[in-house]
């Protein structure tokens, strides 16, 4: 694959609410069993700074089941985890693009793909 089309997920993990949406449209994509994960939503914290103030985020991670849903955006579709996401905070397309958008905010982490197909057979 040329390095300009290589595909990446961008999370801004910002405003992710912990739904686990996207592990939820990527097990029934893939029929995967309760202990295998497509997309894994981590939750790190909470941690008191201060008297008031806490630190408590979640974070999507791509596993290596992940194809970034290559298929489906053969057929003009977008990736199911971005499709579902509650908070609109997952976007999958090429690396390149997304990297430019990693200076507009605190709260980004830039995912690469993590394998030419998925181990798995997705089921729609």
């Amino acid at each position: 694959m040329a390095e300009d089309k290589k595909m990446g997920m961008l999370i801004d993990y910002e405003y992710c609410t912990g739904c686990h949406s996207c592990e939820v449209s990527c097990k029934q994509r893939f029929d995967l069993d309760s202990d295998d994960w497509g997309i894994k939503v981590a939750e790190l914290g909470p941690w008191q700074h201060g008297e008031a103030d806490f630190e408590w985020d979640y974070i999507p991670m791509p596993t290596e089941t992940c194809d970034m849903c290559k298929d489906r955006i053969a057929a003009g579709k977008i990736p199911l985890c971005q499709q579902h996401c509650q908070s609109f905070v997952i976007e999958v397309g090429p690396v390149a693009e997304l990297a430019a958008k990693m200076s507009s905010k605190k709260k980004l982490v830039l995912y690469n793909e993590t394998c030419e197909a998925s181990r798995k057979k997705a089921i729609f």
